[in-house]
């Protein structure tokens, strides 16, 4: 039996902390999420890649046959899109390994990005919505995303590519969650 945790499914959401969420000083503590998504996230980033790499091309190719030969050199369409086939092979798996959340007792927590890192916490209290939602995609894949919105100015927290069930899941018990703390959410 495996002891990777990318190789182990997407656990279920946890009914309860296993760390502290608040530091010594009582604030919240900024700190990597336990959970990864669901590895079919890699297939759906792929696709959707694919998509980007495809319209990219059919841009730079319809733009280099329009503009006239003195304003694109020769090369310069191809390796612009051997740069868009290379960042559409390598953008998925490089955001699954960076892509995390966890939900503990007091908050959400969320890590997202590639190229740059973004570590967010929302407290419960300050939940205003949960909402399910699943792009075509997605419901191909059998995924789903959890979109907490929150007052902050910096928008939802998103906590994309988890398997239905547990998505559903999920937000039946982050909206349980918020309604027992009873915040205003602001």
């Amino acid at each position: 039996m495996s002891t990777d945790p990318a190789s182990a499914p997407t656990p279920p959401p946890p009914s309860g902390s296993t760390e502290p969420s608040t530091g010594s000083s009582g604030g919240y503590v900024l700190r990597e999420p336990a959970h990864r998504l669901h590895r079919r996230a890699v297939l759906a980033w792929y696709l959707g890649e694919a998509g980007a790499a495809v319209l990219g091309a059919a841009v730079v190719l319809v733009a280099a046959w329009l503009l006239p030969d003195r304003f694109v050199p020769d090369w310069l369409p191809w390796a612009l899109i051997a740069l868009d086939v290379a960042a559409a092979a390598v953008v998925p798996p490089w955001r699954y390994r960076v892509h995390r959340w966890e939900v503990t007792d007091t908050a959400v927590y969320t890590q997202t990005g590639w190229w740059t890192r973004e570590r967010r916490i929302a407290p419960l209290s300050r939940v205003q919505t949960v909402d399910l939602e699943q792009g075509l995609v997605d419901r191909l894949l059998g995924l789903a995303e959890v979109r907490v919105t929150t007052a902050s100015a910096a928008g939802a927290l998103r906590i994309p590519a988890l398997d239905r069930a547990t998505a559903e899941r999920l937000a039946q018990d982050l909206t349980r969650a918020a309604e027992a703390i009873g915040g205003d959410g602001t």
